[in-house]
């Protein structure tokens, strides 16, 4: 019994260890995590379903992507725990998806004499996780442009929980086949697939004949990320390298979502192109616009992942060389693409529709501060939304800075 004590403590370090160190895919290592870490074959959690660790599948992923001792942005954390989450207080985590935190911050404020309320429940994807203290969206009973039901949105809605999707050398996607020796979302040595060996797909997202409550996907997205991908961007930005469709049980990001959003997805001319070439007039914008006012930007430096596009490649080796932090700062070719992500976070964000900046006001800052006037402040503090913008000072924007799309159209 002492041996098998000491060998347990020897294994926690261990594990704590590897958490603390930042290697961000120990656990599932990009597939299937050991089953005792999700489910409990003798102490599972009371009412719950699946012998999970969690009442339900969102509340067993939050026992370890959220933690209530966290004081700022922490590996693989999306979700920022209630007793950080009081009046004037902003979800800690900066991870690419966006902290779920922001589901739980409603703002109200006074215009003209009015009430106007902005409900937490518009920052984002509603998962249901009752022990973390997720409910259902309550203003849509389904996907929006979509048949999914709210009540039953969770992780697993679009995340595989047994990690079966794997990338293979040539490049396909199968759920079977060459074991998975790690993660394939990270840029570093050993993310690649072998010739006996495969590699997890992007943050195990559901891939090809995944199916849940009535809709079915039809392939996976390809991206790549640094594994330092939480933390602030005051100095340097994180960038992910969201690829394009190929063959081989891949899909479009705009597809992807299309899912579960198909009549978003439609033609014509109140719906914004998804998955369609930048083009040379785009490009040209996108190098060039730094902040309102400010046309003086070169490709070299364009990038910015509050506005983020696709490269136009399907080769891993190419994301890989393209995500991180300030080297891989360069714009767009006329042949990347827009894409859903280019605009939204896929968790939750700091603005309203889960938007990447503030679109519902005129201004982001109001004379060289984030704004906290009624009609553009929302009823947030300037520190709430430094943190929307990822810590970003307000002196990256002009003193009277415009929304985003400019990044594109410039039309301020």
């Amino acid at each position: 019994m002492k041996l098998f004590k000491t060998s347990f403590v020897i294994m926690a370090a261990f594990v704590m260890a590897i958490a603390l160190s930042g290697y961000a895919d120990a656990f599932h290592s990009g597939g299937v995590a050991e089953c005792g870490g999700c489910h409990s074959m003798h102490s599972p959690a009371p009412g719950g379903v699946y012998l999970l660790v969690g009442t339900d599948q969102s509340s067993a992923c939050l026992t370890c992507h959220e933690n209530a001792a966290d004081t700022g942005p922490s590996s693989y954390r999306i979700s920022t725990a209630d007793a950080s989450l009081g009046a004037g207080q902003a979800p800690l985590q900066r991870t690419p998806g966006g902290d779920f935190g922001w589901l739980k911050k409603t703002y109200t404020w006074v215009v003209r004499g009015n009430l106007n309320t902005e409900d937490g429940a518009t920052h984002g994807h509603n998962i249901i996780a009752v022990d973390k203290n997720y409910t259902a969206d309550t203003h849509n009973t389904s996907a929006p442009g979509g048949v999914f039901p709210s009540n039953q949105l969770s992780c697993v809605s679009c995340h595989d929980p047994h990690g079966k999707y794997r990338r293979n050398t040539a490049g396909t996607i199968s759920t079977t086949g060459l074991p998975i020796k790690t993660s394939g979302s990270y840029n570093a040595t050993g993310n690649e697939p072998s010739a006996t060996e495969a590699v997890g797909v992007y943050r195990l997202l559901a891939g090809a004949g995944y199916t849940k409550d009535g809709v079915t996907f039809n392939g996976v997205p390809a991206a790549k990320v640094p594994s330092t991908y939480n933390k602030s961007e005051a100095l340097t930005q994180t960038r992910v390298a969201y690829g394009v469709a190929s063959t081989g049980g891949h899909s479009t990001w705009g597809n992807w979502c299309g899912t579960c959003h198909s009549a978003m997805h439609s033609s014509g001319n109140y719906v914004h192109p998804v998955d369609q070439n930048l083009g040379s007039a785009i490009k040209t914008i996108y190098d060039t616009y730094v902040k309102t006012g400010d046309m003086t930007g070169s490709n070299a430096t364009a990038f910015l992942s509050l506005v983020p596009f696709a490269p136009n490649t399907n080769s891993y080796s190419s994301l890989a060389g393209l995500s991180g932090n300030a080297a891989t700062s360069a714009g767009p070719s006329t042949s990347d693409q827009v894409t859903c992500v280019s605009c939204h976070r896929a968790h939750a964000s700091g603005a309203e529709y889960m938007l990447r900046w503030n679109n519902e006001s005129t201004f982001i800052t109001v004379n060289g501060a984030y704004a906290t006037d009624p009609s553009n402040g929302r009823g947030r503090t300037a520190a709430e939304w430094q943190a929307a913008y990822y810590d970003r000072p307000a002196t990256t924007w002009a003193t009277f800075q415009r929304g985003l799309c400019n990044k594109c159209h410039a039309k301020d």
